[in-house]
Formats: C-alpha cells, structure tokens, sequence
C-alpha cells in the first residue's frame, strides 16, 4: 500500500481519554486506507477493552468531580454555551473536516462539506435545547405535590459507523451532550478522522474533561468491548442489523438500553398524478448519494404502471449521466469505502445478471480514475420482481431497482413487503392520497413531495422492525438520551 500525499496536521494514532491524547494500551495501530486510490492515509490506534475501560472510568469521573467547571458541575446553560462554542469552530474548519472527510470516506467533497455543515447545525440545535427540556407537575391525590424531572443516563457509549461519521456524531454525542450525559465515543475503523478532528475542536471550544473520550479501534475488540461494559448507561448504535442485534445482546446483560438505527430498504412511491420533473432529481439523488452507501436511501423506486415507461425513461436518461471518481474530483458518485464493499455490491450485480433482470441504465467510471481505488458504476435495475433479493435486501451501493404497481393497495403492500421500516416517500398531488400513505406506510419518516427534507436535522429519525428502535435528531432525542424521574411529596 502506497502513502497518501494528503496532509494530516493532527496525530491520527492517539485516543482520547479525559482530556489526554495517548497512545492505544497495547500500542498497535491500524491503517487507514483512502478509497479514492487505495493508498495508505494514516494510521489510528487500535485500541482495545483496557481502552474503553480507562475512557469509560474517565466519562464517569467527569460526571462525578466536584470541582467547579467540571462537566457534571454545569448547568443546562452552561452545557448549551460550550455546544454553541464548539457549532462555531465547526463552521470555522468546515473545509478542513470536507477534505479529511472526502479522502477517508471516499465522498465528493459537496457533500463532506454538507456534512461539516450539517454537524456545526447539530451542534447549533442542541446548544438551543440545553435548557428547554422540561418536566410536568401531576394532577394527584389532595396533599401531594406530584412532578417529573428528566436526567441524564450517565455515561453513554456511541458506536459510530463509516459512511456519515461527522452527521452521526453530530446527532447522537450532541444530543447526550446536551442532556448531560458524558460520552466515550468509537468511531467505525474504516474512517474516523473527522470524528477525531472533532474531538479537538471540542476541546478548543471548551468542552471539560473527560466529557467526550474518542477510542479507536475494531469493532470486535473496542467496540465490543464498549458494548458490554457494566459502567455504561446507554448505548447508541448505527450500523449492520447483524452487528446491532450483538450490541443489543451485549447490552442486555447490563440491563442498559440501547438506541439501534440500523438497516433500510425505503421506497420512494410515484403516483400517475405526481409532478415528476420535481420528483426525479429526488429520486435518483437519494439512491446515489454517498454511493448509496445510506441507511435511508431510496433503493427501491415504485411506479404507478400509467407512468412506468416516463418514470423509466427519465431516471435512464439521467443515470447514464452519472459519473463515478476520486472524491477530489467532486463528481456525481465517489468510491465506496473498501475493495470488500465493492465486492458485495458487486455480488447483487451478478445476482441481477443471472436472474435475466436488465438494466435500464447505467452511469460510467471516469477514465482517469485510479485502478486500486473502488469504483462502482451507478446501476438502475428494470422492472424488478418485488420479492426478488435485489429489493429485499440492503445492498449499501449506487442501485436503484425499479417495480411497478397498480393502486394504491398494491403500493402500500410492496412498500411494507420487507424486513426493514425506516424510510419512505411518497410522490402524489392528492392530499388524500398522501395521508393514506403516510398513515399506512411501516417505517420511522414519510416524506411527501420530498425526500430526506434536505438532512432534517430537527426531525425525529429512526425506523421500525429490522430498521433498529428509538429516535435520534430533533428534540425527540433528548429524551432517549434521558431518564425519567417521578417525585411525589406529600405535604397535607
């Protein structure tokens, strides 16, 4: 593997652990590999269960210090100051985060930068929210006084994947952040540095010991390792629905909940009646963007038959216009993350293939793109059998599968008709019509004449059935990341 010539100011191979940057316990590191050529990055730490454990006593040691200033010292105010201090960092160093977010994910650099953006936005919200979460007094028995107040769980383990590092982040540590809580942070090993790089900023901004610690290193070793550790009190997790059904195990024997966001197949649903030159950038983009490597994107496109031969035609047309290459380079598509992803997507492609399904169209891979970086051509599969695997299962990649439909009953059965409920949108000018829908659809969102509402940051976000449970974004997340306390005080 050959050395990047990209320039990292920071040391990549240190984990953050209260307030301290060290090295990992057992002094390994890992390689971090640019997708764009297949060149060596930079090398993380590889840390491990002494790790975690060190940056878990550390979270709960910044709750428990009672010095002035210390993070479990300070107000809901105080809390929302520090978050508000680091959003404007954010925004200070959003060309600084696109570019390590372009070469470690792969992603073209419009849209590293609209997640920099998108992580300074979470920091702003939250920062807002600090002091607006509030109990309730209890209507009760004559001589009490009834109430509720809403506490943070404690110490909360964020388990981040590789495809959106500094959104994901962004919505769950800025979330517990905000509630009070004291986060140790693993990001995914593919690609973290923008979480690392975050990491400092927070603590440029102010943010105390000790309240965010960073442990890099594999899934099966630091990320285990923080999913079973008995001094955690919450768990986030996004991610694979195998890997989230172990954290959710893992968990369990320490009685601590968990919040999975994991798996997706979302629909986008076009009705005969719908304005399809506003539905198409829509449908195409958010089966394309990141490589199509999004939990919510719109894998599967469903056509109402008076359309089919529109719809098909449009989305064709577009997609052979579609161009994969290095994330430098700013194109429609970049790599996905590894050689490994690659040969995944490619095993659907092959699936495809054999089954007789063709392709209704087809983007290209510039000519300049570097061999041993992973390329993956935009693929728009016609007219696919709702059963067939290639729209049931998630294949993580830049392919879109078209089915058609007859009516609305048909619509609703093949969108629900998977394991997973996260996303939805729907494509109609009957208001009518798009209440069904929404009401009838299984899944977390529903969008109507829209799709992702342009990152919906204060939008509850999460799914149903193999989708994962519990919401992320928006207020709603607040109280995830809080526990519920009763208090009644008899007074006669």
């Amino acid at each position: 593997m050959t050395a990047s010539t990209f320039p990292i100011r920071f040391p990549t191979d240190r984990l953050l652990v209260g307030g301290e940057w060290r090295a990992a316990a057992a002094g390994a590191t890992i390689a971090l590999e640019d997708p764009s050529d297949g060149s060596e990055l930079a090398r993380i730490g590889r840390g491990g269960a002494a790790d975690i454990d060190a940056a878990v006593g550390a979270a709960r040691a910044a709750l428990d210090d009672g010095a002035a200033g210390g993070w479990g010292r300070l107000s809901a105010v105080e809390r929302g100051r520090i978050l508000a201090a680091i959003g404007r960092k954010v925004l200070d160093n959003v060309e600084l985060l696109a570019e390590l977010e372009a070469h470690d994910v792969g992603k073209p650099l419009k849209q590293a930068r609209a997640d920099a953006v998108a992580l300074a936005r979470y920091c702003e919200f939250y920062a807002g929210a600090c002091d607006k979460v509030h109990g309730q007094t209890l209507p009760f028995a004559n001589g009490y006084t009834a109430l509720t107040l809403r506490e943070p769980h404690g110490v909360t383990g964020h388990i981040v994947p590789w495809n959106y590092p500094m959104q994901i982040v962004g919505r769950s540590v800025g979330a517990a952040l905000a509630m009070g809580n004291a986060c140790v942070l693993k990001p995914a090993e593919e690609a973290c540095l923008t979480v690392l790089a975050f990491a400092r900023i927070c603590a440029e901004a102010g943010l105390p010991a000790g309240a965010l610690n960073v442990v890099t290193g594999l899934g099966e070793e630091a990320g285990a390792a923080l999913a079973a550790h008995p001094g955690v009190d919450h768990l986030s997790f996004t991610g694979s629905v195998a890997t989230g059904a172990l954290v959710q195990i893992a968990a369990a024997r320490n009685a601590v909940p968990v919040t999975l966001e994991l798996g997706g197949k979302s629909p986008q649903i076009v009705f005969a009646d719908a304005d399809l030159e506003a539905a198409l950038p829509f449908l195409v983009n958010a089966g394309i963007q990141n490589a199509g490597q999004t939990c919510s994107a719109a894998s599967r496109i469903l056509v109402e038959r008076p359309v089919w031969e529109r719809v098909r035609a449009m989305m064709a047309e577009r997609y052979r216009a579609l161009r994969a290459g290095p994330a430098a380079r700013d194109l429609d598509l970049g790599p996905v993350i590894s050689g490994r992803q690659k040969d995944g997507i490619d095993h659907f492609l092959a699936l495809a293939r054999d089954s007789g399904l063709a392709l209704a169209g087809e983007g290209e891979i510039v000519a300049d793109a570097p061999r041993r970086g992973h390329y993956v051509r935009a693929t728009l599969v016609d007219d696919v059998p709702p059963e067939h695997a290639l729209a049931q299962e998630e294949i993580f990649g830049p392919v879109q599968v078209l089915i058609a439909f007859d009516g609305e009953a048909e619509a609703i059965r093949i969108a629900n008709g998977t394991k997973y409920g996260l996303v939805a949108g729907v494509w109609t000018r009957d208001g009518s019509r798009a209440l069904r829908m929404a009401r009838a659809l299984k899944c977390g969102q529903v969008f109507v004449n829209n799709y992702g509402a342009a990152g919906g940051i204060e939008l509850p976000f999460g799914g149903v059935k193999h989708s994962g449970h519990g919401r992320e974004k928006g207020f709603e997340a607040l109280y995830g990341f809080s526990t519920l306390k009763t208090i009644a005080i008899q007074h006669g």
